[in-house]
């Protein structure tokens, strides 16, 4: 039954990915290749996506055309910000077109002369705005960085690329937030309104940033190594080679979080276990970090009293810690041994021995180590 609704999800997902990029089509049978092209505006762009086993769009690699390479140089960041935050390939397609429409039409509008009347308006608006809030200005004047500071002193970027039409059309923004964020506009509005409106953006998002900071503060953070204030996931270490990664909802941050436990069986049952009795107890009145502490009966590594080394180990295979940004995430399930692995060393390290065998997306095998029967799923996330 398990198998049959895995494939029936797959389906529905190759079903949607083929009606959002009808030219984008999957290369492998596991689903960790497309090759095909992406239109936008009426052109067609060549295009690659590269997956891992485990399907994370944040290790996917893109290659693409040297013409779509050019169009997208300046917005690299924030495709690297939707890879961490998208759920699904479909998602990613979905903001990359966007993307691609924004910074196309950006492209176009570098050639359109702009009347006097549009730069006497922009720098007025700037002044009455105040330089002391403009992070950065291109020397087109088409490309404005407006700098915030929200009311617990973190510091905040909104990228602004205007039009021709300013300020009869509004600015495309693009905000590093981990929701939507639209502006309301009318042509009598200015640069003042946009920062307003950005700076009532970011008090709405302020119990989020507080419960993610601190998680980062208090907490060792094996991944997103640098995460950006659009992150909402985190994976937290617990104790040697076992960790939970956390999906918090930054509209409800204070509430029950998506858990996924990382680590050897016989550890991470009895948390699965104490999770599921006590999310009665879950109050989101308290912090999300004491939260987790009281519903699964642990402290978290300090990062006042530990080091990382302390609870991190490296893959038995490849002899290193990171791997392409990732850190291990397959462990033995023998107390006795309990190596810790990187999925995509562990998964080419089966694939060649012939003793192993696959079902699906799952393989069966020996540990590198002990030779006890070990078992690999392509997806990390288990509960």
């Amino acid at each position: 039954m398990r198998r049959y609704e895995a494939t029936r999800r797959d389906m529905a997902g190759s079903a949607a990915l083929l009606r959002q990029c009808p030219l984008l089509l999957p290369q492998k049978r596991d689903g960790t290749a497309y090759e095909g092209f992406v239109t936008a505006q009426g052109r067609d762009f060549h295009i690659r996506i590269l997956l891992p086993v485990d399907h994370q769009l944040k290790d996917a690699r893109i290659e693409c055309s040297w013409q779509l390479k050019k169009i997208l140089h300046g917005y690299q960041h924030i495709l690297k910000q939707r890879l961490h935050s998208c759920p699904d390939l479909v998602s990613f397609m979905v903001e990359l077109k966007t993307i691609l429409e924004i910074a196309l039409k950006n492209t176009e509008e570098l050639h359109i002369q702009r009347p006097p009347e549009y730069y006497s308006c922009l720098v007025r608006d700037l002044e009455i705005l105040g330089w002391n809030k403009v992070a950065y200005v291109d020397t087109s004047l088409t490309t404005i960085k407006l700098k915030a500071e929200d009311s617990c002193g973190r510091q905040h970027l909104i990228t602004l690329k205007l039009n021709a039409k300013y300020p009869t059309e509004p600015p495309d923004c693009l905000v590093d937030f981990p929701v939507q964020f639209a502006i309301s506009w009318m042509p009598q509005n200015s640069l003042i309104d946009i920062h307003n409106q950005f700076l009532a953006a970011l008090e709405s998002l302020k119990e989020f940033w507080d419960a993610m900071d601190e998680i980062d503060g208090k907490t060792w953070v094996l991944e997103p190594e640098n995460p950006t204030r659009s992150a909402t996931t985190r994976r937290i270490a617990i104790g040697n080679n076992v960790s939970v990664t956390i999906e918090v909802d930054p509209r409800h941050p204070n509430m029950l979080p998506e858990c996924y436990f990382l680590g050897a069986d016989h550890v991470v049952n009895p948390l699965r276990t104490k999770l599921n009795n006590n999310m009665h107890l879950w109050d989101p009145e308290i912090s999300l970090l004491q939260n987790l502490k009281d519903v699964l009966e642990i402290d978290f590594p300090s990062r006042a009293v530990l080091e990382e080394n302390d609870f991190t180990k490296d893959c038995g295979i490849c002899y290193a810690y990171r791997l392409d940004g990732t850190t291990p995430d397959q462990v033995c399930d023998d107390p006795r041994c309990g190596q810790p692995f990187h999925q995509a060393c562990l998964y080419e390290w089966l694939q060649g021995l012939p003793s192993s065998r696959q079902s699906f997306n799952v393989i069966f095998g020996e540990c590198p180590y002990c030779n006890k029967p070990l078992t690999l799923k392509s997806s990390m996330k288990k509960l």
